[in-house]
């Protein structure tokens, strides 16, 4: 039973009879207990309506609830707040239906098999994955995780860029420290790429084929260097935990004409126009604050332009939403891609749009700016070897997107109950080793001996996680995973320190193995939704 929706449904019901306006019904928990398992601010909103006050109308909503067998009391808090206490009795039926769901706990199908399209991570082939990618790919494969988990269609796609100038300038750059390696002059572009990877591919190059192609073009150099850079990305994406279903390459996308295809649909609409030998988009005209060059003088698309072809692609394999995860850096870019789909005859509200801010690395208070290891900025391989695959994927999910995130290396690290991770992990596997000393958990079909406060806040708790998952899917926001995950298990360590748990009477033994094992059993499913592996001890 979902508590929280059958309590809804209780209060939606009233309203209709006392004929009042209908309209979304908001529950919280309260923080003190005192004040109830669940509150609601409906009167206040529906004050606003009636144009009375919502103590009164409070007041009229609680009389006209029927008595049932959730609801053991409710009380009116001023300005008119609406708090119910639960009986007990009905959160003791979570455990046996955690125990039979095992890793389904909290599975809905809130998304109806919706087909969505999430591209995230898409990191340009011409270097190594730093913090702010980690952040994005992160927040991306969470995503995936819990929309799948709330039963939508998922395919997670990476957008290869591997044509255009910055491919031909990492080509020219592999090409001029190749020469260098020929002692010979090296010429690096303006806009090349000075990373030490770009010099181990040239001496790779070098080291295969001595001086071959020191005087043909750099075609080969350049799809060589593509390949090398793109399979470093994948190793360090795999063992980041992320696996993408579709990786599709933009050299694929000019090469089956959907560019053109584009252009020409935009240029029959009469939104595009010449200017000084370039072709413009009338921007300015689809609600963006300027107008934008798609094909430059010199014939060179400009990066809108692919996204555009890019974004028809995906809309005609029939996805029901793009979601795209977005660099802080590409803010100002969204306006002007909806814009030109809005204007090829596709629902820009059917692309969704989410900019992950910076991250800035910290050791203690000491920002952190450089590798140890390598001496350049630091990567998300650097990352992982410096505290871990876990603690990085639970920090990454623990913060919103939308705020810029300070990520503390020494914190990471570290065994202790200020350690987020650590803290989770910690509930997680004490359990395991308590329930490694039992030899046999019955099932009960009555919990008789269950009744601390401690045991009741975890039920409580337990009895949300379904609701926090939906939660996250509806407002993509994969860290409401985590606040739960750190309640939870402060939850369980309260409950620990406080109540003995292995006694010598077979029945409560046996109930609190049960009751600990669901708790056991939401912090794995828990914890998978970020890509956590659930350590068994610590």
């Amino acid at each position: 039973m979902n508590i929280e929706k059958e309590l809804e449904i209780i209060i939606r019901q009233t309203i209709k009879k006392l004929e009042y306006q209908e309209m979304i019904i908001e529950l919280e928990i309260p923080k003190n207990k005192d004040f109830g398992d669940y509150s609601t601010n409906i009167a206040m909103k529906m004050a606003k309506i009636q144009k009375k006050n919502p103590i009164e109308i409070a007041e009229t909503i609680k009389m006209q609830i029927e008595k049932n067998n959730i609801i053991k009391k409710i009380d009116i808090i001023k300005p008119g707040f609406i708090n119910f206490h639960l009986n007990k009795n009905l959160f003791l039926n979570i455990i046996n239906e955690i125990l039979e769901e095992d890793e389904n706990f909290g599975r809905s199908n809130i998304g109806q098999t919706q087909k969505i399209n999430i591209e995230f991570a898409s990191v340009n082939p011409t270097g190594k994955l730093h913090l702010g990618h980690a952040r994005g790919s992160a927040y991306g494969d969470n995503l995936c995780r819990i929309l799948s988990f709330c039963g939508y269609n998922i395919t997670s796609e990476y957008y290869v860029n591997d044509s255009g100038k910055q491919i031909e300038n990492l080509g020219n750059s592999i090409k001029e420290r190749y020469r260098g390696l020929c002692s010979m002059e090296e010429k690096m572009p303006e806009d090349g790429y000075y990373g030490k990877e770009v010099i181990e591919i040239a001496k790779k190059i070098y080291d295969e084929n001595n001086q071959e192609y020191i005087h043909i073009d750099n075609e080969y150099i350049k799809e060589k260097g593509v390949k090398i850079l793109l399979n470093n990305i994948k190793t360090d994406l795999e063992k980041f935990r992320i696996k993408f279903d579709v990786w599709t390459s933009e050299k694929d996308i000019r090469a089956k004409g959907k560019i053109e295809e584009s252009l020409s649909k935009l240029e029959e609409l009469n939104i595009t126009y010449e200017k000084e030998g370039a072709l413009w988009l009338k921007a300015t005209d689809l609600g963006d604050e300027k107008d934008r060059v798609l094909v430059k003088k010199d014939g060179e698309y400009t990066y809108l332009t692919p996204d555009i072809a890019y974004h028809l692609d995906k809309f005609e394999r029939g996805y029901n939403e793009l979601i795209n995860v977005w660099g802080a850096d590409h803010h100002g870019y969204i306006r002007r891609l909806k814009a030109s789909l809005q204007a090829l005859g596709y629902d820009q509200n059917k692309i969704d749009v989410r900019i992950v801010q910076m991250v800035r690395l910290l050791s203690g208070k000491e920002e952190i700016k450089m590798s140890k290891r390598t001496g350049n900025i630091y990567t998300l391989s650097d990352l992982m070897e410096e505290v871990g695959i876990d603690a990085t994927r639970y920090f990454f999910g623990m913060r919103n997107i939308n705020t810029q995130m300070d990520f503390d290396v020494e914190l990471a690290r570290s065994k202790t109950n200020e350690n987020p991770y650590y803290y989770v992990g910690y509930a997680h596997a004490r359990i395991c080793t308590i329930l490694k000393n039992v030899k046999e958990i019955k099932k009960c079909f009555e919990y008789e001996t269950i009744n601390s406060e401690y045991a009741y806040n975890m039920l409580a708790k337990l009895h949300e996680f379904k609701s926090v998952v939906e939660k996250s899917a509806i407002k993509r926001m994969p860290h409401l995973i985590t606040d739960y995950l750190y309640e939870l298990a402060n939850l369980f360590h309260v409950y620990y320190n406080n109540e003995k748990i292995m006694v010598n009477n077979e029945k409560e033994a046996n109930e609190r193995m049960n009751l600990i094992k669901v708790v056991k059993i939401v912090i794995r499913n828990g914890l998978n939704l970020i890509g956590v592996e659930s350590p068994e001890k610590m």
